[in-house]
């Protein structure tokens, strides 16, 4: 199964200095001005393999053809209006690890890059706690912050 999101926003945000490079933190500023203003909403999209030969999972390079296998919407992302740039959330994002096998193992991802980005994914994890001197914090959501409410 292959997962994508679709924004539901009908508006886009301009990407600053094309086709020269963009600032280092563009996407993290739409997203700061997007949600101080308004709710944001993802489709989130299933596509199922229906061939193992021409939707391989062991070869991310295969763009599986959705005429073939078409994607489903499965569920809406909503993501609400709020401020999420205060130096303590920075300072709160800095202990955190992004971990996609931090899910049910029906829900983990399979195929050799996958299998490769998970020790990557924990050493590098390991690395920047390390230097930023903070041990992994695993969230429960009932995290307060200045702004938010």
């Amino acid at each position: 199964m292959v997962y994508s999101v679709r924004s539901r926003l009908k508006t886009r945000s301009p990407i600053p200095r094309l086709p020269l490079r963009p600032p280092d933190n563009y996407l993290r500023n739409a997203m700061v001005a997007t949600l101080a203003k308004q709710d944001v909403e993802f489709d989130i999209l299933l596509q199922v393999q229906a061939d193992p030969y021409r939707m391989p999972i062991e070869n991310n390079a295969v763009f599986w053809p959705t005429r073939i296998s078409p994607r489903v919407p499965a569920a809406v992302l909503r993501i609400p209006q709020q401020e999420f740039d205060s130096p303590e959330q920075f300072a709160f994002a800095r202990i955190l690890s992004y971990n996609p096998w931090h899910c049910i193992a029906e829900h983990r991802p399979l195929g050799n890059q996958s299998r490769a980005r998970l020790r990557m994914y924990k050493e590098l994890s390991t690395l920047r706690q390390t230097m930023n001197r903070v041990e992994h914090y695993e969230p429960t959501g009932d995290e307060k912050f200045p702004g938010s409410s």
